[in-house]
């Protein structure tokens, strides 16, 4: 199904990829997987690794199997899968089996779990663990504007240890 691919190999554009298309972020292992749907995150190089960062809000059910695991994946499906991109966004794994229920399929083949509809994945492992703090932020309207709960996001910066393609 997936076939292994070099990370520089990669053909798409992050700010499209992750900023209009979104991804899902997805970590656990066992009956204990949950995903969400992202638009903020990014690409490059860390540390001399090829790495992405995510940011996760702390409430999110997905930021505690982050937390627990060692590596997550960031699946990235074509457009036909809007709606369940939308789905897995809005409503929480802590309530529902919302993959299920959004009708994907995990394929656990890999260091982490990932969609078996994804059309490009990348299975990362965890190097780095931050949060956003509001002292950090410049400029107080985007504080404002994206943290109204104060609910400052969790930085998970991974190295890319596989990327898979259809």
């Amino acid at each position: 199904m997936f076939h292994q691919i070099d990370p520089k190999s990669l053909d798409f554009n992050p700010f499209k990829a992750i900023g209009r298309q979104w991804m899902l972020v997805t970590a656990g292992s066992g009956d204990k997987v949950n995903t969400m749907t992202a638009s903020w995150g990014g690409t490059g190089v860390l540390w001399n690794k090829n790495v992405v960062t995510c940011y996760i809000r702390p409430q999110r059910y997905t930021r505690e199997l982050i937390d627990d695991s060692d590596y997550f994946s960031l699946s990235f499906l074509s457009e036909q899968y809007r709606s369940q991109l939308v789905y897995c966004g809005r409503v929480s794994g802590r309530e529902e089996d919302k993959i299920s229920k959004a009708g994907l399929t995990v394929c656990s083949d890999y260091q982490a779990p990932c969609f078996e509809q994804a059309d490009t994945v990348l299975i990362c492992r965890k190097l780095y663990v931050g949060e956003i703090r509001p002292e950090g932020i410049l400029i107080p309207e985007l504080d404002e504007a994206n943290y109204p709960d104060k609910d400052y996001h969790i930085v998970y910066i991974g190295e890319i240890v596989n990327a898979l393609k259809k």
